[in-house]
């Protein structure tokens, strides 16, 4: 080989190189494609109302997935109010909780039910738990409970994710509450989430978060309106409407699971540059046969096995939707306390009463709200006026009730009562607390509660409960 041939060798050699190693820098350098994709599931439930038969599942699908990828678990509120286990358990609340942390959650906003056991139990629940609890729009100072933070910020692995809880405040005509008893949340103070939300426009940026979630106990056409107003949210996961949702608004996502532990909501998402860039949502059918948590199920089978709720006290001739149970509930308050009149909210009636062998289990379930009897004597005018002014609808019993025109009838037995005559009317003490304005003051609270009232009706005046063809509804119009 000649020198002159060598030299050419030689220089072909060292641009070949030099390409070569500065394309293979290419292709290992981050700053041209910014920072590398993450991944992570998040699993959710919300308004899981004291279910806790399925958690035994959860629990193993929680943990297969841990071994894959970042996995967080959240809550979109109302974890009480629905199952007698949870609901009557001798620490209120205790089974639920106890489940939520063995399955290992992460996070969960305070929903309306969560002030159902009034304020020392929903501290008692709150310390118990293992997992974060977040609301916005809500203030403990004048109670015992540590103030909830408005967010918490969530970091697994390489991840990390900003969660802001907001709570309804829809609960009372002319308050800012939540729907729950009146009487049992008078020490917090509630703001609308719409006059707060904007101050948390920056935390993803302050938090130096991979994403922004609303975690939310609003509703569906709420959380749509949070959507479409804020967009510095990456994500709304939202309760209290008990729906299955899977919508973008605004290209934000926006999802739900639904209700009662039924199924468990499983979001996969994989990040750039703290954006989602692509997503996969799945509601995962918790009914259906699957693996179990030995450890879970063995305690969920401990909690559930209470021979004071299985007990049979009544036979149900037929199917009773909640509109014929709230004939039931009623027509029992009318005879189990002598009263004239009485009246049940259709949100009260939680369940119907499936033909058969009826438990005191199903009647917790029916009416889970622990609500006091009120008994009052008022007359006929008054409660025309309550009829009016509350523009509410009730199941009712003992009387005949009408709307003609603008004028409301009462009848007994055909016969038109006049507005002077005094009668006793009875109901729980949520309904005293929230018509309070427009109800007398004077009234009678009575020891027991709507349920044991519906057990003694049963065990002691008439086990039979038939009232397939009856619907007494009234709203004023």
């Amino acid at each position: 080989m000649t020198r002159k041939n060598f030299v050419k060798l030689l220089y072909t050699s060292f641009l070949f190189l030099y390409f070569l190693v500065g394309c293979s820098h290419k292709i290992v350098d981050p700053s041209e494609n910014g920072e590398a994709i993450k991944n992570l599931t998040i699993f959710f439930i919300n308004d899981q109302h004291g279910q806790i038969d399925n958690f035994a599942k959860i629990k193993h699908i929680v943990d297969e997935e841990k071994l894959k990828t970042n996995v967080i678990v959240a809550c979109s509120g109302d974890i009480f109010s629905g199952n007698p286990v949870v609901d009557f358990h001798d620490q209120k609340g205790y089974p639920m909780i106890d489940m939520m942390n063995q399955v290992g959650f992460d996070i969960s906003v305070l929903g309306n039910h969560e002030f159902d056991y009034g304020e020392e139990i929903l501290k008692q629940r709150i310390e118990q738990a293992n997992f974060k609890w977040v609301c916005a729009n809500v203030s403990t100072e004048n109670t015992k409970i540590t103030q909830p933070k408005a967010y918490e910020t969530i970091t697994v692995g390489n991840v990390s994710v900003s969660f802001l809880g907001l709570l309804e405040t829809n609960g009372k005509k002319g308050a800012v509450i939540p729907s729950t008893h009146p009487w049992r949340i008078e020490n917090f103070t509630f703001q609308n989430h719409e006059n707060i939300v904007s101050n948390y426009s920056t935390v993803k940026k302050d938090e130096n978060a991979d994403l922004y979630i609303a975690l939310t106990h609003l509703g569906t056409g709420t959380d749509y309106e949070l959507a479409r107003n804020h967009s510095f949210f990456d994500m709304v996961i939202g309760g209290h409407s008990h729906q299955e949702i899977n919508e973008t608004i605004n290209q934000i996502p926006v999802y739900q699971s639904g209700s009662n532990l039924n199924k468990l909501g499983k979001i996969v998402i994989e990040i750039k540059n703290k954006k989602i860039i692509s997503k996969n949502f799945e509601l995962i059918n918790l009914n259906q046969d699957l693996p179990e948590d030995e450890t879970v199920k063995k305690n969920i089978n401990a909690y559930n096995n209470n021979s004071d709720l299985t007990k049979v006290i009544a036979i149900a001739t037929v199917n009773h939707n909640t509109s014929a149970t709230g004939c039931f509930i009623t027509h029992a308050f009318v005879e189990k306390l002598d009263l004239d009149l009485s009246f049940q909210n259709p949100g009260g009636v939680r369940a119907g009463i499936e033909k058969g062998e009826v438990t005191a289990k199903e009647i917790y379930s029916v009416t889970p709200f622990n609500n006091q009897m009120v008994v009052y004597y008022l007359t006929v005018g008054q409660v025309k006026q309550f009829l009016k002014n509350s523009q509410d609808a009730f199941y009712y019993s003992g009387l005949e009730i009408l709307q003609n025109g603008n004028n409301i009838v009462i009848k007994r037995n055909n016969n038109t009562l006049a507005d002077d005559e005094i009668i006793k009317m009875g109901t729980q003490d949520y309904i005293a607390a929230l018509y309070e304005e427009i109800l007398p003051a004077e009234k009678t609270i009575l020891p027991e509660n709507d349920a044991s009232t519906l057990i003694t009706y049963l065990t002691e005046i008439n086990n039979v409960i038939d009232f397939e063809n009856c619907y007494q509804y009234f709203k004023y119009n």
